[in-house]
């Protein structure tokens, strides 16, 4: 079954849940040509930072994760929160530890992934 169908997200969209760990999810205000401009950034950078790996050229490797992290920052997925209700930034946190932890434990029966967090 494709990632997209299996994604879960938290009922406000802030996160998606991988393994029982929150990760914040790109901003949806974003229009969706800006957002596909991005992730083929993100995509770039990341296959340029597995070819800096298996050169062992350290300083390509230092370029294209700037290039990583600019390109998830600028999607929402890093730095400041795209939301302004003043909720807490959870990202990486085990959901189980977070304030979404309520929440997932009424999703148990729900769940195909077997992971309680």
């Amino acid at each position: 079954m494709p990632l997209a169908d299996t994604k879960q997200t938290t009922p406000d969209g802030r996160y998606i849940i991988v393994k029982g760990q929150l990760w914040r999810a790109t901003n949806p205000r974003l229009g969706e040509e800006e957002r596909a401009r991005l992730v083929s950034e993100l995509m770039d950078a990341r296959r340029a930072v597995g070819a800096s790996l298996r050169s062992g050229d350290t300083s390509a490797e230092k370029a294209a994760r700037a290039k990583v992290h600019a390109a998830k920052t600028a999607l929402g997925e890093r730095g400041p929160v795209w939301w302004s209700d003043g909720a807490p930034d959870e990202n990486r946190k085990l959901i189980k530890n977070s304030s979404y932890a309520d929440w997932w434990m009424g999703q148990a029966g729900s769940r195909t992934s077997g992971s309680k967090g």
